[in-house]
């Protein structure tokens, strides 16, 4: 039976993940703490993996309970400290002369700040298919590969591409159950730039996204909606999550059930 073998949350968009035992489902369907927060600059837009490679650099630590963060500049400097409510201006400082540019930390505690706000529930993908991807490059672990694509629930016990089942033609959703949790599978998560560079570097691969979008197109399950993919740069299963789910616990171990 397919079940959840990781959830990562990722509580400052674009920054680094943390592994959680479990994860309350919001109103909106968005998982609690993930992309809760976002860096944004004077003109409203994003600071993020997309524009600023040095978010590469940046490593971060999260202490949920005690609403903590512990921000580390290129592996070299002295860890520096905040309390993410009770000291937000002293935060923004020290980011601020990260960047080089004034920034501020926004807030959203009823969806976070997805990247796609059509299907703003968990991404989901399967062990299997990280390993699989991993493999398509020379030097890139599978560890490597989790970090570079970012999902939030992982699946174990089932074969690489499986989460393809988890989406349909279009207009059609895909009804399934992760422990008491009903979802909706929506379609596949186009991907961007951020894959393709180390994530703790910032280095790009040479040609990356030509190699993905390849192998991707070579592995494709017969069964899956080849409709779907109006290019193959497309890996992971965005969802939603109906509102009557609200305030229900996403949990390790959870198995997944198809309709």
């Amino acid at each position: 039976m397919p079940y959840i073998s990781q959830i990562l949350i990722y509580p400052i968009k674009s920054l680094d993940s943390i592994a959680v035992n479990k994860a309350k489902v919001l109103a909106s369907g968005a998982l609690e703490h993930d992309r809760q927060f976002a860096i944004v600059d004077e003109q409203g837009k994003f600071v993020n993996g997309k524009r600023n490679p040095k978010i590469h650099l940046l490593r971060t630590s999260f202490n949920l309970e005690a609403q903590t963060i512990s921000l580390q500049a290129n592996q070299t400097e002295e860890p520096a400290v905040f309390h993410l409510q009770q000291e937000r201006g002293e935060l923004e400082t020290w980011l601020s002369g990260y960047f080089g540019k004034k920034v501020r930390l926004q807030e959203n505690l009823v969806q976070g700040f997805p990247d796609d706000t059509n299907a703003n529930g968990p991404t989901l993908i399967s062990t299997a298919t990280i390993a699989t991807a991993a493999d398509w490059f020379t030097g890139i672990s599978s560890e490597q590969m989790r970090q570079r694509l970012r999902a939030n629930v992982e699946i174990t016990d089932v074969p690489p591409f499986w989460e393809d089942r988890l989406f349909g033609e279009t207009g059609n959703i895909v009804e399934f159950q992760i422990g008491s949790i009903r979802f909706e599978g929506i379609n596949p998560c186009a991907r961007c730039i951020v894959p393709t560079r180390d994530p703790l570097t910032g280095q790009a691969y040479p040609d990356f996204q030509k190699i993905f979008v390849t192998q991707r197109q070579a592995s494709l399950p017969s069964w899956a909606s080849s409709s779907r993919f109006n290019h193959f740069y497309r890996l992971s299963v965005n969802t939603c999550i109906p509102d009557s789910e609200a305030g229900k616990v996403l949990q390790v171990g959870d198995e997944v059930i198809l309709d």
